[in-house]
């Protein structure tokens, strides 16, 4: 069995704290880690529809860089489960990787302590947040169609649908 030579313990341990510290960086903060619940409330066309009980759970996975992001929605008529790994893809720029799995992978970005993903899925344009304000994870989608043909090269979208959640651990 080879001995590390005395001077070489050190650095050997240094590059081991600096590698370790890179990989609690490339997460979240800790304040996002924990379970949170709240309720979903749900409107179309500025009318509340549903709201429905939901538990978020935020825990750092096996592998370094990823986050277990599982959300259970927690309705008597129709519960169900997202469990999708949040990636961190380039934590200096603040851009994460939700994999829905089947190929599916939504782009996020956070900016301060908010979380912003844009995405389209047939012609309906959908924009979900997660914002960190104190002790509060605030969740909350939005989506619409596009309006009109563009003007000017500018396309507006309604705001028909609205899904919010004020979570708290």
């Amino acid at each position: 069995m080879l001995q590390t030579p005395y001077w070489l313990r050190p650095v050997l341990i240094l590059c081991f704290l600096f590698f370790r510290l890179l990989s609690v960086q490339a997460q979240l903060p800790n304040q996002w880690h924990g379970t949170w619940a709240g309720t979903m409330h749900i409107y179309r066309q500025q009318a509340l529809v549903d709201s429905v009980p939901v538990r978020l759970t935020i825990a750092p996975a096996d592998k370094p860089g990823v986050l277990t992001w599982r959300t259970d929605y927690l309705s008597p008529k129709q519960p169900m489960t997202k469990d999708y790994p949040l990636v961190t893809k380039d934590a200096a720029r603040g851009i994460y990787i939700t994999d829905e799995g089947g190929g599916t992978v939504l782009t996020n970005y956070l900016f301060g302590n908010k979380l912003y993903n844009v995405f389209e899925v047939q012609g309906i344009l959908l924009t979900a947040t997660y914002e960190l304000r104190g002790n509060e994870l605030i969740f909350e989608v939005t989506s619409g169609k596009k309006l009109a043909d563009p003007a000017n090269g500018v396309s507006s979208y309604a705001v028909d649908n609205l899904q919010r959640v004020v979570f708290r651990k």
